[in-house]
């Protein structure tokens, strides 16, 4: 009799055991910020989920999401870009999201209108320039790139990087391809040297007098000015932000959003439901924009006092799946002009 006993006791605590090991959540992650760490570290505090992240670029989590089908383990997907989201959509890989779950004062402008994913930081593709060397009247659209007194002056990334693959099929959606064209050739003659390195380096260049005038992510402006590292403050201080595109007959600032869906295959929604509910909430999207210096998809959420100098900006109101649906003619364009 104590035998049975004994035996059901064993039963029940790994049977309590179990059930623990289930309260989690997999999430497949292109973001490499220290501070998703710290926000799925809060989570788990709050909610006694754990998250387990597997990292790698967006294409090698698609093609794993789709090579592993329904023994996926992934819950969740989170890129740095819209056009990784879309496809993955497109691709039969997530599925639809509850409205329900979205906050609803998020500006429609940053929604998925497929309801397949969901914003959680946004930033916009700007302009910065040198103190120095630029007057920021000179300065008005992305198209004005194209024009001949850039020549020599413009800094930017590679073709290959989803930022600026965004940013071109933006200008494919408003402007046409044959215009679009055009402008990649010519912006390809003001280059100021070839594409390379990440955002930063393009600021420091501006400020090694490599260049003038550069296309980054607003956010790495915030991370430059809040640095430890004296190279890296500097080359902060040395240039002005500018938003493109902000008179009243032009369409705004290119933007896009860092999001997160929830995978077809899915095997613990509830607890992605609560993630996800949780990364648009108060306390979460605060973390993000005093960390990251992205902007929040959460209204009653200013942002970083280092951001906010910069003032108020018009976004484009493009549909951002349009920078996944459009993404093979913007790198058609891209290699068709040589931009390397």
């Amino acid at each position: 009799m104590k035998k049975i006993t004994y035996l059901i006791f064993i039963a029940i605590f790994f049977s309590c055991e179990s059930s623990k090991e289930v309260e989690e959540v997999n999430l497949y992650s292109q973001r490499h910020y220290a501070v998703d760490e710290l926000q799925y570290e809060n989570f788990t505090k709050l909610t006694g989920i754990k998250v387990n992240v597997t990292k790698a670029n967006a294409d090698e989590l698609i093609q794993r999401l789709k090579n592993e089908g329904d023994k996926t383990e992934a819950d969740l997907f989170i890129t740095v870009d819209v056009g990784k989201l879309w496809q993955a959509g497109n691709m039969g890989l997530l599925q639809k999201i509850n409205s329900d779950i979205i906050n609803p004062g998020i500006n429609p402008v940053l929604l998925d209108k497929n309801n397949f994913w969901i914003p959680v930081t946004y930033r916009s593709r700007i302009l910065v320039y040198s103190k120095e060397r630029v007057n920021k009247s000179e300065l008005s659209t992305y198209e004005d790139l194209a024009n001949e007194r850039w020549r020599d002056r413009i800094l930017v990334r590679s073709s290959s990087n989803s930022y600026n693959q965004a940013l071109m099929s933006s200008l494919v959606a408003n402007l046409g391809i044959e215009e679009t064209q055009k402008w990649s050739d010519a912006i390809v003659k003001n280059f100021a040297r070839d594409p390379k390195g990440n955002d930063r380096d393009q600021v420091k260049a501006i400020a090694a007098g490599q260049g003038d005038v550069a296309i980054v992510n607003s956010y790495y402006i915030g991370l430059l000015l809040s640095s430890k590292n004296e190279e890296e403050l500097n080359a902060g201080k040395s240039v002005s932000v500018f938003f493109p595109n902000q008179e009243e007959n032009q369409r705004g600032a290119h933007i896009n959003v860092s999001g997160i869906a929830l995978t077809k295959n899915s095997k613990n929604k509830e607890n992605a439901i609560k993630l996800i509910k949780y990364l648009q909430s108060n306390e979460a999207q605060k973390t993000y924009v005093n960390n990251t210096y992205e902007y929040s998809v959460n209204p009653s959420i200013s942002p970083n006092d280092i951001v906010k100098e910069w003032g108020e900006f018009k976004m484009d109101d493009l549909d951002l799946n349009i920078l996944g649906s459009r993404r093979d003619e913007a790198i058609r364009i891209f290699d068709k002009s040589g931009w390397k």
